[in-house]
């Protein structure tokens, strides 16, 4: 066979695997068998082995990876991954069915319903047909980079079907793991003497997060399609309907629950209809989702906060039992919030045996009113994490009720509670053991002290091996002890010291921004770093003589007065101090034209990058912000700007080029030396 041939034997084998996946899949209904249908792929790889110009990224023998990545970039997503409101009972349903009727003036509305998936949402961005870049949903506009583990899911085609597909589409899904691949997964896992996975939900998100694809390849992975982003293209979309049909007809699959409804009645009979068969589905949901069919209808109900108005959750009622609480004590996190925690008679809920539950805060604890020795009802939230329901008052006899600690269980600090806050924290900060693996990220993070090649898992190994337990204690590791740590080798060991002795000179902004005070961020530090020229006088600071800073508030006030007199932080700042940690006065330039002015960078800039220019624009007295506002007086735009440069436009924001951008800048400069 020469290579015109194997070109024309190639394209038609991707046809035919394409289509039998699609029929399999998708429409499941399968023509061929198993054994042929991997003949067929065999012969594939096979030629592109023998001729390997004709391999293409989306060959349908190209879904693993053969390198693990590195780490999961960041991927934004074109128009945003918003949540969804829930509904927990048929009167707020009612109330949702009459806010949109009202705004519509209409006398009934059409939804589409269809199961809400317990698994991990995901946005597939497709160009010209061909899957680009998969990413999780993140924080609604920026997730996780998932693309080289969502391609061995066999369900998600490579390259869309048909002749009409779209110039570019974000399809967002939900990525789960069947009943049955749950049990053979942990099977699995029990053979090969691994962790067992609590839940589908769980194992699918693992799984997702892989940084080697041939693991993820090995985990019973499913895809469902349920809606779409940004969309160009030429097929008209004109109800939700109509989309859940053109994306199965490009390849995607979608629920077979998937249905339309008119009126609430309709869609109160099929939330009960799912709701009895539940747990005959292939997979775990954990309730309905109904959303306004029309897609003008949705236009013109439009946006409330991170949430369209026009689609809501109706969640099923998690399971519940009843069990006694045998004492509460509590926990404290990464970030000194301190939790109660009830500790349980063992139960079983929902096939999985619960003797913790939170219960969250003071609060939720005299709301309940739960006491030690209490029977209650407990249920897994969400189908997940326990938590205690309600207390059955009818079977109380002899309790104890609780009290909030005046001092950490771990590091001795004090526990407060600020006002307007239903947290208790402990102030030991930098120096409470329970929060020193997120204290020294945030300390070694790159807006910190900038320590490159710490990051959290070598943090994690470096406190597990007990080399370190706060942040002084960085400044004491040698090449020999940091050599002997997994994938630490001397070269690795010398960089990071190095790193460790080049974060030593600093600035005083960066310094208290580094020291983890709660609420300070960049701007709050800087603001101290003005107002106060070493860590001696912010100690001697009084609320009241801080709170006359601009932008800091009673609350940040507290938090910062509250953190300078606990011993233990004072302790670990002198540590810091002698083991060599120095800083310059910050240079601040009130009379800049710039000073009060606020900014927003977005794009890629030729002669500066984006946090070289944010510095300069603060070195000026400008505010640097990452969200385009009525309140936003430039907008800094270089190559590939996106959405930011657009709301500019919308909002009448002047925008500034590079080259305008840099004129202005040196200008100002000049004036303000």
């Amino acid at each position: 066979m020469n290579l015109e041939q194997a070109r024309q034997r190639v394209h038609s084998l991707r046809q035919i695997i394409n289509q039998h996946n699609y029929r399999y899949y998708v429409l499941d209904d399968p023509t061929i068998s198993d054994a042929e249908y991997d003949k067929l792929l065999r012969e594939l790889l096979d030629l592109e082995t023998e001729f390997p110009q004709l391999m293409e990224p989306n060959s349908p023998t190209q879904r693993v990876g053969v390198k693990p990545v590195s780490a999961l970039k960041e991927v934004a997503h074109i128009v945003p991954m918003l949540s969804l409101a829930n509904a927990f009972d048929e009167a707020e349903m009612q109330a949702f069915y009459k806010r949109i009727r009202d705004k519509l003036s209409v006398d009934s509305i059409v939804f589409a319903g269809e199961t809400k998936f317990d698994g991990l949402a995901v946005n597939l961005l497709y160009h010209d047909g061909m899957l680009v870049s998969a990413a999780t949903r993140g924080d609604g506009y920026v997730g996780e980079d998932v693309t080289h583990n969502v391609r061995t899911i066999s369900q998600v085609p490579l390259c869309l079907l048909g002749d009409a597909v779209p110039t570019s589409i974000e399809v967002r899904g939900e990525v789960v793991i069947t009943h049955a691949g749950f049990e053979a997964l942990n099977n699995k896992q029990r053979e090969k003497g691994d962790k067992i996975f609590a839940n589908p939900r769980n194992a699918a998100a693992g799984s997702l997060r892989q940084l080697d694809s041939r693991i993820t390849a090995e985990r019973p992975l499913s895809f469902f399609a349920y809606g779409i982003g940004d969309y160009k293209g030429r097929v008209e979309l004109t109800s939700h309907t109509d989309i859940l049909k053109q994306l199965k007809r490009w390849g995607l699959p979608v629920s077979t629950e998937s249905i339309k409804l008119a009126g609430l009645d309709a869609c109160l009979k099929y939330y009960d209809d799912i709701g009895k068969r539940r747990s005959e589905l292939a997979y775990d949901i954990d309730g309905i989702v109904f959303k306004v069919d029309d897609v003008q209808q949705q236009q013109a109900l439009g946006f409330v906060s991170r949430a369209p108005r026009w689609a809501i959750a109706y969640k099923f009622p998690p399971l519940e039992e009843i069990t006694q609480v045998l004492d509460i004590d509590v926990q404290v996190g990464r970030t000194g919030a301190i939790t109660p925690v009830a500790r349980l008679s063992p139960v079983n809920v929902a096939g999985v045996t619960i003797t913790n539950a939170t219960l969250h805060n003071i609060d939720e604890i005299q709301r309940k009113d739960v006491r030690i020795g209490d029977w209650v009802y407990v249920r897994r939230a969400g189908d997940v994490i326990p938590e205690v329901v309600s207390v059955i008052k009818d079977r109380r006899g002899k309790v104890t009720e609780f009290v909030m600690p005046e001092t950490c269980p771990v590091c001795g600090a004090d526990v407060i509670r600020q006002d307007g806050e239903a947290v208790y924290r402990c102030m030991g900060g930098i120096s409470c053991s329970a929060q020193n693996i997120q204290a020294i990220i945030h300390f070694a993070s790159r807006k910190a002290m900038n320590i490159d090649g710490l990051g959290e898992k070598l943090v994690v190994q470096l406190t597990e091996s007990g080399l370190i337990n706060t942040v002084a204690d960085l400044y004491l590791l040698d090449s020999t002890q940091l050599s002997g740590l997994d994938r630490m080798g001397t070269k690795s060991a010398d960089n990071l010291l190095q790193a460790l002795a080049k974060s030593k000179s600093t600035t005083f902004e960066r310094f208290i921004y580094a020291l983890g005070i709660r609420d300070v961020g960049e701007a709050t530090a800087r603001s101290l770093a003005r107002r106060y020229d070493s860590i001696e006088s912010i100690q001697k600071a009084s609320i009241e003589e801080l709170e006359t800073i601009p932008d800091i508030g009673p609350i940040v006030a507290g938090n910062i007065h509250n953190f300078f007199q606990q011993k233990h932080n004072l302790e670990i700042i002198q540590q810091l101090l002698s083991k060599g940690m120095r800083w310059v006065p910050a240079n601040t330039k009130e009379s800049s034209v710039f000073n009060g002015m606020s900014f927003v960078l977005t794009g890629t800039l030729e002669k500066l990058t984006r946090d070289e220019a944010k510095q300069k624009l603060i070195d000026l007295g400008a505010k640097v912000t990452g969200t385009v506002s009525k309140k936003t007086n430039y907008v800094v735009f270089g190559d590939s700007p996106g959405s930011k440069y657009d709301k500019a436009l919308e909002l009448g924001i002047e925008t500034l080029d590079e080259s305008t951008f840099m004129h202005m800048l040196e200008k100002a400069e000049e004036q303000a030396s």
